[in-house]
């Protein structure tokens, strides 16, 4: 990993030795990888749904589809337990790194969540950002080391969202995002709350970070409001994001994969999440994306029905630039879903995609080749909403950094491409 960051641990006390809590101890234990294919709710595909929430997503222009996706009903064993995630990859394996993370976190997650706590996984919100960051940690770690999986100029952001009861956990590296849809009767409607912090390179305290790490942040002059991560002694990769998985060529110069953590307590409001990489957040806003979904006829439709939205949007506003890849999961808080049947999507574990893990340098040979040219730089739709909504947060979220709330991406730029260039030793570097 890099050497610029320490985190320091939480201390956690907790009583246990009953036989409830040793039963729910067992069932937090992690199925090996090899299972997963086997995991009941585990749903992992380009178009499909569970029992909670929908899935889809759809490839732009530019190479292959490097987005991935999950739900995972009942994770860890708890009726009520239920993880989502998506994960953006970036750079020339960066499709292969978003699937890895995909399957390999939540794994991690529940091991690091069994080391927290001796109770059965009763966990206070301090515990749970201490599980987060040593799964987090732990899955760096894995692509550092992993034998056919080169991440030493590929990435992954990732932003999941466990639902435990009435509580929200969430985690997030890079710029995919997670917004939160609640009635609000002075509204009269449905308003969007953004949950997550869009960790991009011109956010004061990253950038801050990266500069005393010896990184460059600079914007190139033909997207002059696309802050990008840079070598000290090379103008290459030009990372458009400050924390991601993988991207081993910046992580002794400021990036990291240590997440921001966040706590949401649910209410009667609250009536669904978004998760969704920014090729969605690109052309709509958080207020669009949430009056999309909640007037979607179909509640396991829902994610297609946003996905196919922002790629209207792409072609109406910006149709001399490529499409982004679209990836979507919309979380139902209430845990219900609409009992429409139809031949592409089940609650079964489906896979649209071919899945199974390949070697990198076959894998570029069967897809079209990820492109590292750039294209326009690609502005969010104006909109106040999603500020007022955000100014209230505060008062319910806990481990946000307040300052760091005005650079939360509401009016924010699209990552152009996320890489610019490779580092000229990049081919000759070796991963250990």
């Amino acid at each position: 990993m890099g050497n610029c960051v320490a985190t320091g641990d939480t201390t956690v006390t907790a009583a246990g030795g009953d036989e409830e809590a040793k039963k729910r101890r067992r069932r937090w234990k992690a199925p090996r990888e090899d299972q997963l294919g086997m995991v009941p709710g585990r749903i992992f595909s380009n178009d499909g749904r569970s029992r909670t929430a929908s899935v889809f997503t759809q490839q732009g222009r530019k190479g292959i589809n490097q987005d991935a996706m999950l739900i995972w009903d009942g994770f860890g064993g708890e009726e009520d337990g239920v993880l989502c995630g998506v994960f953006d990859g970036h750079g020339p394996h960066g499709h292969l790194v978003a699937r890895r993370a995909r399957d390999s976190l939540p794994l991690r997650l529940m091991s690091a969540a069994r080391a927290s706590s001796k109770n059965g996984i009763d966990m206070p919100a301090a515990a749970w950002r201490k599980a987060f960051v040593r799964a987090y940690k732990a899955m760096d770690k894995d692509l550092r080391s992993h034998p056919a999986l080169d991440s030493f100029c590929s990435g992954s952001t990732a932003v999941t969202v466990l639902k435990l009861g009435s509580d929200l956990y969430m985690a997030n590296i890079g710029d995919s995002r997670a917004v939160l849809g609640s009635r609000d009767a002075a509204a009269g409607g449905m308003v969007a709350v953004q949950l997550t912090v869009d960790l991009k390179p011109d956010v004061p305290s990253e950038a801050e970070r990266i500069k005393k790490c010896r990184g460059r942040v600079f914007a190139l002059q033909d997207e002059p409001e696309v802050p990008r991560v840079w070598l000290p002694f090379d103008d290459a990769p030009g990372l458009a994001m400050a924390r991601a998985f993988g991207d081993f060529c910046l992580k002794d110069y400021g990036v990291i994969s240590v997440p921001d953590f966040f706590h949401w307590s649910l209410t009667e409001k609250d009536q669904f999440v978004i998760l969704a990489s920014d090729g969605v957040w690109d052309v709509l806003s958080n207020q669009e994306a949430v009056d999309i979904v909640s007037s979607s006829p179909s509640r396991s439709k829902a994610a297609r029905t946003l996905v196919e939205a922002a790629n209207r949007e792409w072609k109406t506003k910006y149709p001399t630039s490529r499409t982004d890849d679209c990836a979507v999961v919309v979380l139902y808080l209430d845990g219900k879903m609409d009992h429409e049947r139809d031949s592409t999507a089940s609650m079964d574990n489906i896979s649209i995609e071919d899945d199974s893990f390949t070697d990198p340098n076959e894998a570029q040979e069967q897809q079209e080749p990820t492109t590292l040219t750039r294209n326009f730089t690609v502005r969010t739709v104006p909109g106040s909403a999603q500020e007022k909504a955000l100014a209230g947060v505060d008062a319910k979220m806990s481990g946000a950094p307040a300052e760091d709330h005005n650079w939360s991406g509401l009016e924010g730029v699209t990552r152009v491409n996320s890489l610019v260039q490779l580092p000229r030793f990049s081919e000759d570097k070796a991963i250990g």
